[in-house]
Formats: structure tokens, sequence, C-alpha cells
């Protein structure tokens, strides 16, 4: 199944009264900083605090009821964790997440509070996918992809549509849009709906270095996969590889991808939480880091960057803004 336009504007129809429509902002600072005209999507003030939660939703609300009446599975760090939990809270349903052994403990907390079973395993030695795919045969419950659904692209693809129709009310044409990259969900579903919208707004993703398979993927046009011994702070976007079904929309979409440190990121969580007021996650920041490090460059442009999620743990938080990262 592809994903369109319309398929998002029917996301976009069920996430009404349920997901936040939240605001896009301008900072004068950051507009002088940059050289350009800025507008932040700040998704750290979305339900469960990330964009997750409209993909979840998309997909959970159309769940036949012999379906939420078994439940439903995902894999995740966090935020999508977080995302399905509520979904499955607010749809009635059982849910059960696999989430690594490491993963944020303000996520992993976030995702029982919401009423969800989790079911630890170790990033760097198991694979998820084969996890749930085990738990799903045994309980006879759906598996919830984190980003590689058709349902999840097209709920976070309503963020673009916001983006869109927010900036035009603004008197805002977007030249460029700035986006993190982890699997690659939110970027294909958001570009999907502003390219349909704005044919000319340049589209830029971003990855954690180390965890770059998206960028070099688009440079040697096949999936390539992580280096297995690669660490980032950006929790969020540690995917092993890029998705079946949204790889080939970013290709299709994407201006290009840049890769940021975790120093750098670091960084852009301290501009943010002491100019911008905002508390941002280091992988929800990597959009803003690129264009603060001049990896993109907006001098002269109207440019979108979305700020994806806010879930930071506070020990790390609090290093990050000592300047321990």
């Amino acid at each position: 199944m592809t994903v369109t336009l319309s398929n998002i504007q029917a996301a976009a129809e069920r996430l009404k009264g349920q997901a936040v429509v939240t605001a896009l902002l301008e900072s004068p600072a950051l507009n002088e900083r940059l050289g350009g005209r800025v507008l932040l999507k700040p998704e750290t003030l979305q339900r469960a605090g990330a964009f997750k939660f409209r993909g979840a939703y998309n997909r959970l609300s159309q769940l036949t009821a012999d379906e939420r009446r078994r439940g439903v599975v995902a894999f995740s760090s966090g935020n999508h964790a977080q995302g399905v939990a509520l979904a499955a809270q607010l749809v009635g349903c059982p849910a059960l997440i696999v989430m690594p052994s490491d993963s944020p403990t303000v996520k992993v907390e976030g995702t029982r509070g919401f009423g969800a079973e989790i079911r630890f395993y170790d990033r760097f030695t198991e694979d998820r996918v084969a996890i749930a795919d085990e738990i799903a045969a045994e309980r006879g419950c759906v598996v919830v992809p984190s980003y590689d659904d058709p349902h999840i692209i097209a709920g976070q693809g309503t963020l673009g549509l916001e983006i869109v129709e927010q900036a035009t009310a603004a008197g805002a044409s977007l030249d460029t849009l700035i986006c993190c990259v982890g699997g690659g969900g939110l970027i294909a579903g958001t570009s999907t709906a502003v390219k349909a919208l704005s044919p000319a707004t340049a589209i830029w993703g971003v990855e954690p270095a180390g965890f770059d398979e998206t960028r070099r993927s688009l440079a040697s046009g096949q999936r390539e996969t992580i280096d297995k011994d690669a660490r980032s702070i950006c929790d969020a976007l540690l995917t092993p590889i890029p998705g079946e079904l949204t790889f080939p929309i970013n290709q299709a979409h994407l201006a290009g991808i840049v890769a940021v440190t975790d120093a750098e990121v670091a960084e852009a969580m301290r501009y943010a939480f002491s100019t911008l007021k905002l508390v941002v996650e280091p992988g929800g920041c990597v959009a803003l880091t690129a264009a603060l490090t001049g990896k993109i460059d907006l001098k002269g442009q109207t440019a979108a960057i979305v700020l994806s999620g806010g879930n930071v743990d506070p020990a790390l938080f609090a290093r990050v803004l000592a300047g321990e990262i």
C-alpha cells in the first residue's frame, strides 16, 4: 500500500479531538542567528510527549473489535512505546511493548503509566522484530511497527499537513523543511503531505552520526545497516535499517540528509532550553542541530524545523545542561 495525501487527510480526521494540533512557533532570536525566517513545530507538546501518538492512534483506531480484544504488541525505545500505550488505553485494548533494556527511565515509566506491559531486550544482541513476532504468534495480537506501516506513516504525515496549513496562515511559503530520521516514518509521511501541498519545498533529513544509515542508503541506492558498535545519546533514532516502505518514499522526496554528532546535539538542546525555552530530547533536537551548525544553511530562507519529541531522561538532561556532554 502506498501512502497518499488522501490517506493522510483521512488520518487527520481520525485524530481530531485526540491529537494536539501543536503550534508553529517563531523566535526572533533564532531568526536573527540563522538569517532567515524559521518556524518551529514542537511535537514535544504532543500527547505522550512526541509525534508518535499520531501514527499509533491512526493505526489502533482502525482495529476491529476482535483485534482490540486480542491486543497489540509494538517495539520501541520509548516514544512509539508511549504513543501505542496511550492509543491502546484510549481505544480499550491491551498493549505489550518490546523495549531496549537501556531505554530512558522517563520513557519506561511513561509507557507503564499508560497501562502497557513491557518486555525488555538488548538492542545490540537481540532482534526486536523477532521478539514481537513471537509474542504476536503466542498471544494472537496485532504487531504495530514503529514506522514501517502505511497507517503509521499516514498518521505521522498529519504533522506535515499542519505545518503547511499553519505556515500559510502565517503568510509563509516554505523553502525548506528539516526533520529527524530514524526508521523514516515521520519524514516519509510529512514529506508526502508537504510535497503534495507545497511541491517546491526542499525536505532535508537529519540523523545521528554513526546511525546515518538512511543517508548512506540514499547514496548507495539500497538499504544499508548501522555499525553495531555505534553509540549515540539520540535513543529515539537508533534504528538498525531504513524501512522497506519508508525508504522508497524518502528516496523520492528528500533533497538530502546530514549527520550530527552528540556534542552538536547537546549544544542545540542547551540553546533550545536557554533561548527558545523548550525542553527537547536528543533525537527530537537533531533537525534544530543541523540548522544551528550550518550543516543545512537557512540564510535568506523560510523554513520549518520539526522538534519531534521532549521525553528526555532527567539525569541526561542535567548532564547536557551542565555541559558534560
